[in-house]
């Protein structure tokens, strides 16, 4: 069996560099917001070219609690539109709906599965007052034109940067585009913690202390509460174990290129559909995702042969039933896009044997 992601594999290459930093948090007996969030939310900061790095308990809460705080701090409320790709993970539009905020699906570019500028533009009413840009499956979106749509209309920007760590545009990396970005640390991600674990970036200091507070109880001070806040905090441990593999992410990221370019090299069926990348330094490949017509087929002949994939994502946001408003809705780019994706093995363990034995089977 080719498998879609072996983590196990991955985690063994650093696997002395891991041991090592657990037992630095295990000997040093704090394990709750000390020396190595700090060190990460530095480094990660550096990394992504922000001024601010927030750890956070997982991706979901990134997106969150960064919406709370806009309305916390005045710049949102209840009832405002939030715009928002159609064909998303469902994570982007619960933080919407967790803030009562009112989510504005607008279908993709149906090539790159990221939001398009006109599309985006064509959605803007008076009542929108933010835009979540999702870089799907590794590629950033096309943020310049985003951005200035942005300054036009008076909109905030928040990148949901979960599959992108490393990606960018002209050398400037995602999470440094929007006024904030959330990331998720889930362990299948590019850069994956060995548990759940998150972060927001933003350059807006007092963003990013409205948002640590909110993640704190609520609290800026011990034993004082600003807001009615939750615990999300990105523990000693994960961020050890973050710490050591933002150390080879560049290096993970180039073997993950390396094989996304063997198959758009070599894969020929006419049934199968190439992704559409705008450059090489856009794109970090979280997932490689083809489209069929025959996608279900297709993904049986392929389980026959041994080739594990996976589907993201099988019923779109919209169809649903926690979403069921949305039901008597139409989306037919997107739904197009749900029944014909399909993510093919992915990752920096992938040697030339096995990424030639998946090519022969798709052929």
């Amino acid at each position: 069996m080719i498998p879609f992601l072996d983590l196990k594999a991955i985690n063994a290459q650093y696997r002395d560099e891991l041991v090592a930093a657990a037992t630095r948090v295990i000997d040093s007996g704090w394990y709750i917001q000390g020396t190595e969030v700090k060190a990460f939310e530095q480094e990660f900061a550096d990394y992504c070219g922000s001024k601010h790095c927030i750890g956070v308990a997982n991706g979901l809460d990134a997106l969150t609690l960064t919406l709370r705080a806009w309305k916390e701090m005045g710049k949102l409320k209840e009832g405002d539109e939030v715009i928002v790709p159609a064909n998303t993970y469902i994570a982007s539009i619960l933080a919407i709906t967790e803030n009562r905020l009112k989510p504005v699906l607008v279908e993709p570019d149906e090539a790159t599965f990221n939001l398009c500028p006109k599309k985006t533009a064509a959605a803007i009413t008076p009542n929108t007052k933010a835009i979540v840009a999702v870089h799907l499956y590794g590629q950033i979106c096309p943020m310049s034109e985003l951005m200035q749509l942005a300054d036009e209309h008076g909109l905030l920007v928040l990148e949901d940067a979960a599959q992108a760590h490393g990606a960018s545009i002209n050398g400037r990396k995602a999470g440094s585009w929007g006024h904030a970005a959330g990331f998720s640390f889930y362990p299948g991600k590019n850069l994956g913690a060995l548990g759940d674990a998150g972060a927001v970036t933003t350059d807006d200091e007092a963003l990013a202390k409205t948002i640590r507070a909110l993640g704190n109880y609520g609290s800026h001070k011990k034993y004082e509460n600003l807001y009615q806040g939750v615990n999300s905090r990105l523990d000693e441990i994960q961020a050890a174990m973050l710490r050591v593999k933002l150390q080879h992410l560049d290096e993970e990221i180039q073997s993950r290129r390396e094989v996304a370019e063997y198959y758009l090299a070599h894969i020929d069926h006419p049934s199968i559909q190439l992704p559409a990348v705008a450059n090489r330094e856009n794109h970090v490949w979280h997932l490689f995702v083809v489209r069929s017509p025959q996608r279900d087929a297709l993904q049986k002949h392929l389980a026959e042969q041994g080739v594990q994939t996976l589907i993201h994502y099988p019923i779109p946001p919209h169809q649903q039933k926690a979403y069921e408003c949305w039901h008597t809705e139409h989306y037919p780019v997107t739904e197009n896009i749900h029944q014909t994706v399909l993510s093919l093995p992915m990752g920096p363990q992938i040697d030339l044997v096995d990424q030639k034995a998946v090519i022969e089977c798709l052929n």
